[in-house]
């Protein structure tokens, strides 16, 4: 293969050092963590105090784990099920199996459903725009039923897709019975985890970011328009974090006598996004407070690194058997990458590599190669090097020009 290896040096003061009782970075402990004294409390090492029983913090853009406790523990998830009612909803949208303009008629089962709700009356129609705003900002479970009904023909139907995803996404300690989280437990075999929520949160905020369209209003309203008339309702949001942390994006709260509060907070800062998951809280207001903690850790740790790429200069390539030698290219996409703890960025190694041979015809927006990113001996991005125009195949006439050039220069010589 033929390789051109170019390595930049990005010069950045190391990150502080913050220490924590298990923070986690592709499976290894990503910073130099003394071990705590016997009697100090595990998640007061990172400075943070974590009274929920669990709890996760991630980097969105590469999914690496910062802080853990109890991670993979199996818990009742509340209302932050509907994370992943969220996330086929917007999966539907995406590939235009719905619109946000299309009409959802409420049926009597989604209008029986108790707990937080916007009061839909049987055979009461709002549009799925408005339902993802029920859902989102009020946590309406007779909204996500009905929505999962008009996605999949039924709530048994969107369920069995819901599990389906969540196996997808490699959410291993979770099980779904319901669209909402109403009337769950461990018995019925609906839980979860905090890390299966954060890879629910992570699928969601960032394949779908418009979820922040809905998830950060703090009040709105929708009309009711039924036999008895048209009425206006109120809605508020349940995340609290919305009006007061810097860079929220959502998302999702959840409680019940049996989850206590739970929460998944999303959050960006200068190009670094993170998800703080928190599960089963003793208070409301702990589980906010937990949650920003974990999210201040995050990015007092972390900060993005990125390489536009217009600034990254691609010889041009011989081409075989095309009506011109050479071939122009250019890098599909800018790179980005969040370091993290002792990570720093005049570590990053770049490779530019091409296919051992370019053969015509090629065409615009063809793959001929790739701009490699390594750190610390580990392959961290791999961008693809596209052809920038298009090179047909040379014919006979071409040959033939070639040749008689070829003649006149050697005469003239």
């Amino acid at each position: 293969m033929k390789l051109f290896k170019k390595t930049s040096i990005f010069t950045k003061t190391a990150l502080p050092l913050l220490i924590s009782f298990s923070l986690v970075l592709c499976g290894t402990k990503p910073f130099a963590a003394a071990q705590p004294a016997a009697s100090e409390p595990p998640s007061a090492q990172a400075g943070v105090s974590i009274l929920a029983k669990a709890a996760v913090l991630i980097e969105n853009n590469s999914g690496r784990i910062l802080f853990e406790k109890e991670k993979d523990t199996e818990l009742v998830p509340a209302s932050i099920t509907k994370i992943m009612t969220l996330l086929l909803i917007f999966e539907a949208l995406h590939n235009k199996k719905i619109t946000l303009e299309d009409s959802v008629s409420t049926s009597e089962f989604a209008a029986s459903m108790g707990g937080s709700q916007v009061f839909l009356e049987p055979g009461e129609t709002q549009t799925v725009d408005t339902m993802i705003k029920c859902i989102s900002i009020a946590s309406a479970n007779d909204a996500a039923v009905a929505m999962a009904e008009y996605v999949s023909g039924s709530e048994t139907e969107f369920v069995k897709k819901m599990n389906e995803k969540a196996k997808e996404l490699g959410m291993v300690h979770t099980s779904f019975k319901n669209c909402n989280g109403l009337d769950d437990s461990i018995q019925s075999g609906h839980y979860s985890s905090a890390y299966d929520v954060a890879l629910m949160s992570k699928e969601l905020i960032t394949k779908y970011p418009e979820i922040s369209n809905y998830s950060t209003v703090w009040m709105d309203e929708i009309t009711h328009t039924t036999r008895k008339g048209t009425s206006q309702f109120g809605l508020t949001n349940t995340n609290k974090l919305i009006r007061t942390y810097n860079g929220i994006t959502g998302l999702k709260t959840g409680s019940t006598s049996k989850a206590k509060y739970c929460l998944s907070a999303t959050a960006e800062r200068n190009g670094v996004s993170l998800t703080a998951v928190i599960m089963a809280a003793p208070d409301p207001k702990e589980r906010f407070a937990e949650a920003a903690a974990l999210l201040d850790y995050g990015f007092s740790n972390c900060t993005n690194y990125s390489e536009k790429a217009s600034k990254i200069r691609i010889k041009p390539q011989k081409i075989i058997n095309g009506i011109k030698d050479q071939i122009n290219s250019e890098v599909a996409r800018d790179f980005s990458y969040t370091l993290c703890g002792n990570e720093s960025s005049d570590k990053i190694e770049k490779k530019i590599m091409f296919l051992p041979d370019i053969k015509a015809p090629v065409k615009k927006g063809d793959e001929i190669g790739s701009v490699v990113y390594i750190l610390n001996g580990k392959e961290i991005d791999k961008i693809p090097i596209k052809a920038s125009e298009d090179i047909k195949e040379a014919g006979y006439i071409t040959y033939f020009q070639r040749l008689l050039k070829r003649l006149l220069m050697a005469q003239s010589s």
